[in-house]
């Protein structure tokens, strides 16, 4: 249901247990300012946000050094080394 502002302050009571139908929207005149939702969808909200986040490769590189550094493990990394690339051009040709 849309509210606004003044009319939330007055009847915050009703607001908050309308929660449970549907989210709450408060409004200034045309723009939303606030939304009221029901504290089991926050909560699902939250854990879909906590998902959604995109953990960046130098996290997991970061969480990966520091479990090597908790288990005294070191972690081997082969030396780099050239190897035919079939997208370039000889340069014998």
């Amino acid at each position: 249901m849309k509210w606004t502002l003044e009319e939330a302050q007055k009847q915050l009571l009703t607001v908050i247990n309308a929660t449970s139908l549907e989210p709450q929207l408060i409004y200034t005149e045309e723009e939303l300012v606030a939304a009221i939702v029901d504290p089991e969808l926050f909560s699902e909200f939250l854990n879909w946000r906590q998902k959604a986040a995109k953990t960046s490769l130098a996290q997991v590189f970061k969480e990966l050094q520091q479990l090597c550094t908790e288990e005294n493990y070191s972690l081997e990394i082969p030396l780099r080394s050239d190897r035919d690339n079939p997208f370039t051009e000889d340069e014998d040709e």
